[in-house]
């Protein structure tokens, strides 16, 4: 099947549709980090770089992505334990700076339900790289949300990101698209996304009682969350893996 990929500079309404879906994709906890409100402010401020993707013969979005650009010069092996938390608020200061970016940083790609299974992840990081080159940007770096970490919470991220198949991909799945697009591991985030708030909200975001203080393993999250219950709060500390594509024209 042959798709279209239409950017929010093209159709601001379009993109508009397909954000309000990304809700019901996502487990509820992970729409309360702080930082992500940055993320509505690209749509009207980057929207080169925020794009959904259809089929050529109808016009609803079939998946969507976000990304950003933002300035980095050290190698990638420095980028910061902070992962998406940080490039997020890093691309605003560097774009609202007026700094010249030479770095594309994926930020999502949401492939809605009914859609999955048809190779949409790949012609989505395809169409993210290919803009990073229009762009004239060096690389595309990624903190990358392994998809299958959720089955294993209590599993460090740095002995996950070690676990191949029989063919030496990674075992993930996620970062299996990503390396067969060429993409390379650079390191886990440990700190990629911050997520806090009260018992009484964790209860509602989880639909999970939690009658002490400890750790909970909680659907959907790659970690266990801390609940502390003499705090009256609740913390999830989710990590990532870096992973980079050069963007080098081919």
């Amino acid at each position: 099947m042959k798709y279209n990929v239409v950017t929010a500079k093209e159709d601001r309404d379009l993109l508009s549709r397909a954000d309000k879906r990304i809700c019901a994709e996502w487990p509820e906890f992970m729409l309360h980090d702080p930082v992500a409100d940055l993320l509505d402010l690209c749509y009207d401020e980057l929207p080169d770089y925020q794009f959904v993707i259809t089929a050529n013969d109808h016009n609803e979005p079939l998946a969507i992505a976000n990304s950003i650009p933002l300035l980095w010069h050290d190698p990638p092996e420095c980028l910061p334990e902070e992962g998406w938390d940080w490039a997020l608020t890093r691309g605003f200061e560097d774009f609202r700076g007026g700094r010249a970016c030479n770095i594309l940083c994926a930020l999502q790609i949401v492939v809605f339900s009914e859609n999955r299974g048809k190779a949409l992840s790949g012609v989505a990081v395809d169409a993210m790289k290919a803009i990073g080159r229009t762009h004239d940007l060096e690389a595309l770096i990624a903190p990358v949300r392994p998809s299958r970490k959720c089955d294993h919470p209590l599993i460090s991220i740095d002995e996950y990101v070690t676990w191949t198949v029989d063919n030496g991909f990674p075992y993930d799945p996620w970062m299996r698209v990503h390396v067969r697009l060429g993409a390379r591991i650079i390191k886990p985030c440990h700190k990629a996304m911050r997520i806090t708030g009260t018992v009484a909200e964790w209860r509602n975001w989880t639909g999970m009682d939690f009658p002490e203080t400890d750790s909970y393993i909680i659907p959907g999250a790659l970690e266990p969350v801390e609940i502390d219950l003499d705090r009256d709060l609740g913390t999830y500390v989710e990590p990532n893996v870096w992973m980079c594509h050069p963007l080098q024209m081919r």
